[in-house]
């Protein structure tokens, strides 16, 4: 993407944002208001930049035939999802999958394994409503990986998740970043540290830092800043720089 520019009324979400992205886990940091919700918005299609130009998997989105090929690849969790208490999660999986344009034949083979994936296999003919909010959580997820996406955009979904829980997402990150371009939004540094291959850190709408986790740990343990790990310290110093008077003209 280049020159991304999205608006919200007055407020300038991201500004003129330049980013390159290719196979593996990549960590999108930053704090409340940055944008990082804006750009998964963009990524996933459901909302449109007022300015730049944006292409997914060879695709300029600009089209609606574009958005259509890109949509069928793509696999999206947003912040607050939508589904049917009724359904089980096997139905309500199937059902994204058949949105998503999986071949009939293939989707219950592939219903079964996502929801496997997601460590609810013994639940798949449960009804979500009688699920635990972290339960529900990994049935989205669940309907964001059913198609095998070349790319997986991700929105705080570590979100009501436990600890052991955690873990074992982070080594799904892992085995999905193998062969995808993957996106996770999150306040987590610590996620970020365990399961990213590189890390952007947005704030205002653009470019903070980005880089690996080991370098923005590095940059942690030179900086003597607050915070309890080094990737934290790292996250808190790439902030005051860029927030630093000059910082954004000297860029």
């Amino acid at each position: 993407m280049a020159g991304l520019r999205v608006r919200h009324r007055k407020t300038l979400a991201l500004d003129s944002l330049d980013l390159t992205l290719g196979t593996g886990v990549h960590g999108l940091l930053g704090p409340n208001g940055a944008g990082k919700t804006s750009l998964i918005r963009v990524l996933a299609t459901v909302a449109r930049p007022d300015a730049g130009r944006v292409e997914l998997l060879g695709e300029d989105i600009a089209g609606r035939r574009g958005r259509a090929g890109v949509r069928r690849r793509l696999g999206y969790l947003p912040q607050e999802f939508g589904y049917y208490p009724g359904f089980t999660v096997r139905e309500f999986v199937a059902y994204m999958a058949w949105l998503k344009e999986v071949p009939a034949a293939r989707v219950p083979a592939a219903v079964e394994r996502a929801v496997a994936r997601v460590g609810l296999g013994d639940r798949a003919g449960a009804r979500i409503r009688t699920l635990s909010g972290g339960m529900v959580r990994r049935v989205g997820i669940a309907q964001a990986i059913v198609n095998d996406p070349a790319l997986l955009l991700l929105d705080e979904p570590t979100a009501g998740l436990d600890p052991e829980q955690r873990v074992e997402f982070r080594e799904l990150l892992r085995e999905l970043g193998a062969t995808a371009t993957v996106v996770v939004s999150t306040h987590l540094v610590e996620d970020v540290a365990a399961a990213c291959t590189g890390v952007t850190l947005l704030d205002g709408g653009r470019i903070a830092y980005r880089g690996t986790p080991k370098a923005l740990s590095l940059l942690g343990e030179t900086s003597g800043g607050p915070g309890d790990h080094p990737i934290e310290r790292g996250y808190t110093a790439a902030l005051r720089a860029h927030r630093a008077p000059g910082a954004r003209e000297a860029v």
